[in-house]
């Protein structure tokens, strides 16, 4: 019985570190970035096209994920996919976000915590979103197509389209107004 967890140390311990170099290598989209969109392929991910994995993210396990096209995912952006992922077309991830599906269970009365397990619930973020730098998304939210996450934000619960969501936790504190972005042409 040690043999064989000693061995499944080893596999888990292998694919963590193969996990870590490939997401590792630089952005260059055709290149690395097609290297990084087969190993999601591998594991059953849906990976739209021009997608980009800056160095440095890590996604685990790497299944229960599906992205859209022109995704901009950027340093340091951590997605746990145990709970289920999807990130729509035409959005960006700021610096060092993390986007969790699972949590742990917290116990009834004095159960030990260690032992409770996990609760995985999906992550479904919509088009067209921005999530800025150090973010939390947390487990079973949706963020809604066009929505803006503020830096620094921690999402607790589900964002609306079109609205603007700041602080900890997130709260919303206007919705994207159309004369806002007539006067960028």
């Amino acid at each position: 019985m040690k043999s064989k967890k000693l061995l499944w140390d080893f596999v888990v311990s292998s694919y963590e570190v193969f996990s870590y170099l490939i997401f590792s290598l630089p952005r260059h989209k055709l290149i690395f970035g097609s290297l990084k969109r087969l190993y999601l392929k591998l594991h059953g991910s849906k990976i739209g096209k021009y997608v980009t994995f800056y160095p440095g993210i890590k996604i685990s396990p790497g299944t229960n994920i599906e992205i859209g096209d022109h995704v901009d995912l950027a340093w340091g952006v951590l997605i746990t996919t145990r709970g289920g992922v999807k990130i729509g077309d035409r959005t960006l991830v700021g610096y060092g976000t993390k986007i969790i599906s699972s949590n742990h269970k917290i116990p009834e009365g004095h159960e030990k915590i260690f032992f409770s397990g996990n609760e995985p619930k999906p992550v479904n973020i919509q088009n067209d979103v921005w999530i800025g730098a150090n973010c939390v998304i947390l487990p079973g939210v949706i963020i809604g197509e066009g929505a803006v996450v503020a830096a620094n934000s921690v999402v607790t619960r589900n964002v609306e389209p079109f609205s603007i969501v700041a602080g900890s936790p997130a709260k919303k504190i206007k919705d994207r107004s159309s004369e806002a972005n007539n006067t960028r042409s």
